[in-house]
């Protein structure tokens, strides 16, 4: 290859070999953007996932004879002037990621409706000690670490495409190319890593340093979108099946948990609340967003009564369209139609009845028509939350069929993975465009680059109720999470093959609920036989409940650690990487993990375990939470998995804000036990707002900082900072210093060691 011409602006650098091109562009101290073009090639169209711009960086250029290198006071970016190829390095000129040497591709392609398009490579060198996390949800994947295996991102049932990965050597990578994509992570070469997209522009991808992995998954939020804080409501116990069938039915498990006593925060409608399609007036139907009034009379005070038991209902709604079998849309349907805001399967879609279109979220128009029918027929009711089924889109479960599509960004072939982006922008922006008073929350099935900024949270999808499926949720989980989406949980049971009169059944639910109680949503869900509480035998109720309780205990943490993710780019359900990278042990371990910065979470996945193998990283030591021992850092251990506890360890130095027994999530905020647990300095802030509306953007919340101090043995309660409409002026903090048989149990303590009265102002309580 000749000698580049060599330019500069204001952004970056571009070196121009006449028929292909490298850019390097600054993003900000510690993210860069490269791409790789050839000439003449077609101007790839605004990134749908990223949306910031570029910050002002002090950044410069050098020239040598073989490379150019851009400096920023975190990386320091080396081109190859022979070929292109970047190397990235730290500040100190440390090896970040390197691009393999001659490893882009970019070969002219047609990929369905894309006629002229380019099928992309770009070949990235793998460290000998790498592990490789993220690309989304991959339960038919044996391991967290990918390495060793490839991975398809197609978005189906099941299977998250998004792709971003995240380094044990804590940079991550943003690949900006929605069509679909594999990733081979060394399986061909375990020392290449390599992306490859069937149709493109370019190769465009973004580096986020670390070196700690928080560091660069914030980098990621900042580049597309942080993610909004849901209502408190949203992090209680929420109740669904497939399906409740009538408004008495739904009214009455609301008012079944509430005379039970047994916290709960909300109900979901699924499918088929509609009316039955009238072939004769195309009226009903799948799309028509209305409730069969045969069998919910009036939906307006169904809701209101599930509002009045102090409880908030979330509703389905599916991105498909019925259309009669004489080929009439619907009049939902006919409003997208208008603004050419639906596709037709080439192959009639049949499920159960009647052919269906899909309407286009990638057209502005149609994602505003989408929410304006969402709004008039479910939202106008007092609907609190939206379940969006089938965010794939499903069509058919045929991905050949998409590719031949034309979307409002261009063909099927180069979008495909960003629908479920797209998707839930459309409700999102409609609701907040809308009302500024209720947060939004949408539960999906399939996520994309960037989602986190629509307020979502993802479900693992239609799976099976089986000991293998539940152990292979974790890993899976836990890269959906280190992708950079926060939010993510699963079908606590499985949603195939649920009977609560069989014991095995039973003891597989009690394990799964135990790990849904410490997922960033807690939801029950399923088909066959219902899963409320009060369907299993006495014992079982009696362990559900407690660890629904512990949920309700931990909300202030919860809540706390959600505006961590908010404000600071955070992750809530954290693979042990994020905390322990330094730790080989941590390194592998996939079916353990942080909630927030203070719970190890240790799942029983085996059938008939009464014990299960325990990692305690090193570096700090662990605290049983049911117990109060403690134990070493850097260890196996075989934890206590008696049937009514899941091994639970707490790290030391972590101050646990411990909230009061409560029904529901803002039923009251004290008094709050502060359980303390020594060995380790700590700190943390407790976060406290109006619960639910945007006020927070604002400015309209506060925080409280607790810091621990390990030596002095004190611990301090800062001056309170902020205000809201409507804060509590003082807080009853009652202070328990956790040790063997104390502080260990679901209840508050009856004894606390300490109490104070704080009204804001700095108090520091001395061990005792």
């Amino acid at each position: 290859m000749s000698q580049p011409k060599i330019s500069k602006d204001h952004l970056g650098v571009t070196l121009d070999y006449g028929t292909y091109s490298t850019r390097v562009e600054i993003w900000s101290d510690d993210i860069a953007r490269v791409t790789h073009r050839v000439a003449n090639s077609p101007q790839a169209p605004q990134s749908l996932t990223v949306v910031a711009k570029p910050a002002k960086v002090n950044w410069k250029m050098t020239e040598a004879p073989t490379e150019v290198t851009v400096t920023t006071p975190q990386l320091q970016i080396h081109i190859d002037k022979a070929s292109g190829g970047v190397r990235f390095a730290d500040e100190k000129g440390s090896p970040v990621l390197n691009e393999a040497e001659h490893g882009t591709t970019l070969t002219a392609a047609s990929v369905g409706s894309a006629k002229n398009t380019l099928a992309v490579t770009q070949n990235f060198v793998l460290a000998p000690d790498e592990a490789i996390y993220g690309l989304g949800q991959h339960p038919d994947k044996s391991s967290m670490n990918y390495v060793g295996t490839s991975v398809h991102l197609l978005q189906q049932n099941t299977k998250v495409a998004v792709p971003v990965l995240l380094s044990s050597k804590g940079y991550a990578v943003l690949w900006d190319n929605p069509a679909v994509t594999d990733v081979d992570v060394g399986k061909a070469d375990r020392s290449t890593l390599a992306w490859h997209s069937e149709a493109g522009f370019c190769v465009d991808y973004y580096l986020f340093q670390g070196p700690a992995p928080d560091k660069a998954i914030a980098g990621y939020r900042w580049l597309t979108g942080a993610a909004p804080m849901f209502g408190k409501w949203a992090w209680g116990f929420w109740q669904s099946r497939e399906r409740y069938k009538t408004q008495d039915e739904i009214l009455g498990i609301v008012s079944e948990y509430r005379k039970r006593g047994i916290p709960f925060d909300g109900i979901i409608q699924d499918w088929q609340y509609w009316p039955p399609l009238n072939q004769d007036t195309a009226k009903g139907g799948w799309g028509s967003h209305e409730f069969d009034p045969a069998r919910y009379p009036n939906p307006a005070a169904m809701i209101k009564g599930v509002h009045d038991q102090h409880a908030h209902i979330m509703v389905v709604s599916w991105a498909k369209f019925d259309v009669t079998d004489k080929g009439i849309s619907i009049p939902n349907l006919k409003e997208l139609e208008a603004v050419h805001g639906a596709y037709e399967p080439p192959i009639p879609y049949v499920y159960p009845k009647g052919r269906g279109k899909w309407y286009d979220p990638f057209n502005d128009r149609a994602r505003d028509v989408y929410w304006s029918l969402m709004s008039k027929k479910l939202f106008s009711l007092g609907v609190d939350a939206w379940w969006l089924d089938a965010s794939e889109a499903e069509l058919s479960g045929k991905w050949g069929e998409f590719r031949d599509f034309q979307t409002g960004k261009g063909p099927g072939a180069l979008v495909f993975n960003a629908y479920p982006l797209e998707h839930t922008r459309a409700i999102y922006e409609g609701q907040r465009k809308e009302t500024p008073n209720k947060r939004v929350l949408l539960l999906t099935r399939s996520a994309y680059a960037g989602q986190q900024r629509n307020a979502a949270v993802t479900w693992s999808g239609d799976i099976r109720s089986a000991w293998d499926v539940f152990q292979k949720q974790i890993p899976a989980g836990l890269n959906f999470c280190a992708s950079g989406v926060p939010y993510w949980n699963t079908d606590v049971g499985g949603f195939f093959g649920n009977n609560p009169d069989d014991p095995k059944f039973v003891e597989r639910f009690t394990r799964w609920f135990q790990f849904g109680a410490f997922c960033p949503m807690f939801r029950v869900h399923g088909t066959d036989k219902p899963k409320e509480v009060w369907r299993f035998d006495e014992p079982t109720q009696k362990i559900l409940t407690d660890f629904i309780n512990l949920r309700y205990h931990l909300l202030p943490y919860i809540y706390s650690v959600s505006w961590m993710v908010t404000d600071q780019g955070y992750t809530m359900m954290r693979p042990l990487v994020m905390d322990f990278q330094n730790d080989p042990e941590a390194q592998k371990a996939g079916d353990q993990f942080m909630f927030g910065p203070a719970l190890l979470v240790n799942p029983v996945t085996q059938e008939g375990a009464q014990t299960r193998r325990v990692y305690l990283p090193t570096g700090t030591k662990w605290t049983d939470f049911w117990t109060g021992k403690v134990y070493d850092g850097g260890q196996t251990i075989d934890g206590a998995a008696p049937i009514e506890a899941m091994p639970l360890f707490v790290k030391a130095g972590s101050i646990l804000p411990y909230g009061p027994a409560i029904q529901y999530a803002t039923e009251k905020s004290d008094p709050i036990e502060l359980r303390i647990y020594r060995g380790a300095d700590g700190n943390f802030t407790l976060y406290e707002d109006e619960n639910d509306n945007y006020n927070y953007e604002k400015g309209a919340y506060t925080t409280i900082p607790f810091h621990w101090n390990e030596k002095a043995q004190t611990l301090t309660i800062g001056n309170r900072i902020g205000q809201f409409a409507g804060m509590p002026k003082t807080h009853r903090f009652r202070i328990v210093w956790v040790k063997e048989n104390h502080g260990n149990t679901v209840a508050s303590v009856d004894q606390a060691d300490s109490e104070v009265i704080y009204v804001g102002k700095q108090i520091a309580v001395p061990f005792r």
